[in-house]
């Protein structure tokens, strides 16, 4: 899952920024609503984690052009601001769900999950491909009834390709997916963690290279 937190306090925004990646996350964090507009015009994100108080281009009206675009991105309002009406406003600008300040970080990664489902296609809640399952929500996966020790990265790369079923990953959408901004376009990070998602898998392979296309997982 790609998000975009901006949000202006730092300390705040650096924090969420680094709990969502432990949860598995592809995360770009930023501090206001001009910087928050130039990230969304190029990189498709999944959720939107967005400070209604932003200085300069105002959180509201960030809103309102995710809304005006009709991007599939979901927008979880953050603010100090809780009463009904403050919420009322929030949802009436477009977006799709609120939680006021200060909140529990256990609840902001269950509304952005929940969020991200309802930016892609609908997929069970838990993935298969052979005898590998993938429980999403729970952060587990097994082959075989073996549970597999998984980086973060590994779980994230294994997540997209149960959730392309039969079709072809390419590396660059596993980059776009699974990093962050901050990742090299030219990077081998997306072979070496293949790789040693491979190893981790045992035989009798699961994930095929499709030559200068990407990947699949699945029978071959």
């Amino acid at each position: 899952m790609r998000v975009l937190v901006v949000e202006d306090f730092e300390v705040l925004a650096r924090s969420i920024g680094t709990g969502l990646r432990r949860e598995g996350m592809a995360v770009d964090v930023v501090l206001d609503g001009s910087d928050a507009l130039d990230h969304l015009a190029v990189t498709r994100y999944d959720v939107v984690v967005l400070d209604r108080d932003l200085p300069g281009v105002h959180g509201d009206e960030v809103c309102r052009q995710i809304v005006a675009k009709r991007s599939n991105s979901r927008v979880l309002m953050l603010t100090a601001a809780g009463t009904v009406k403050d919420r009322v406003d929030g949802l009436g600008l477009g977006a799709d769900d609120y939680l006021p300040k200060p909140f529990d970080f256990s609840e902001l990664v269950a509304r952005v999950r929940a969020l991200g489902r309802r930016a892609a296609p609908a997929t069970p809640p838990t993935l298969h491909a052979g005898d590998v399952t993938l429980d999403p929500g729970r952060r587990v996966a097994f082959r075989a009834g073996r549970r597999l020790e998984l980086s973060p990265k590994e779980f994230a790369v294994l997540e997209c390709l149960l959730a392309a079923g039969d079709r072809v990953v390419s590396a660059e959408e596993l980059l776009e997916r699974v990093w962050d901004e901050a990742a090299d376009p030219f990077t081998t990070a997306v072979k070496t963690t293949i790789r040693r998602l491979r190893a981790k898998l045992g035989d009798p392979p699961l994930i095929h290279t499709i030559r200068e296309a990407g990947y699949r997982i699945g029978d071959q």
